[in-house]
């Protein structure tokens, strides 16, 4: 089984978070924030309580949530309209992999129905065996690998992600990772790098997968 993080690793969904969590930060509390791509890259990754607490310091810790629950909201009905954009290659490794017979699947730190805004959007349903996502299960990303694995059979697995956190989840998981370099961090112990997401297929090769 191939494991893949999401943002950073097969998507940059920056530009449409920064501005829908604008608008909506706007509308409920009255903020001017001004999110640049940049300021969310810097957040990915982080659970959705996380990403609120980096972004909304001002706020009293329960209105802060209040008002992310409300982003979470809008920002899923803002993906599947405007999307974002996938990096080179993925498309077409992704499908490769698929025809290949690889059991490929999600597990990322995002809220609920993101995953599915980002297959529906993309068009991508088709490709991935299963998916979990924190804001569904509650779940930290090692007992959401975890739940993956268990529910699809799977003894032998291999996560994909950009940054540490996702290489530290993966190895409590008992698996494990490659790291995405063009993504928006870095991995000091992964098992394989990946330059660009069409040199995937020949490292899983390489590392027995």
């Amino acid at each position: 089984m191939i494991i893949f993080d999401l943002d950073g690793t097969l998507w940059d969904s920056g530009q449409s978070l920064a501005e829908s969590w604008g608008m909506e930060i706007a509308r409920e509390a009255g903020l001017e924030k001004g999110f640049t791509a940049d300021d969310i890259h810097k957040v990915m990754g982080l659970t959705m309580d996380e990403i609120a607490d980096a972004l909304l310091p001002e706020l009293p810790e329960k209105r802060r949530y209040e008002v992310f629950r409300k982003c979470e909201a809008f920002e899923i009905e803002y993906i599947k309209e405007h999307g974002g954009v996938l990096f080179p290659g993925v498309r077409e490794t992704i499908r490769e992999l698929f025809n290949a017979g690889k059991s490929l699947t999600i597990v990322s730190n995002c809220q609920a129905g993101y995953i599915d805004a980002f297959l529906d959007s993309m068009d991508m349903r088709e490709y991935f065996a299963d998916y979990e996502e924190w804001g569904r299960t509650g779940l930290l990303k090692a007992d959401n690998i975890r739940l993956v694995m268990e529910r699809n059979g799977a003894d032998k697995a291999v996560y994909v992600g950009d940054i540490q956190k996702d290489s530290d989840s993966s190895h409590e998981a008992g698996i494990p990772c490659i790291w995405a370099e063009y993504g928006f961090g870095t991995i000091s112990d992964s098992i394989a790098v990946i330059h660009e997401f069409a040199d995937l297929p020949k490292v899983l090769e390489d590392i027995g997968f």
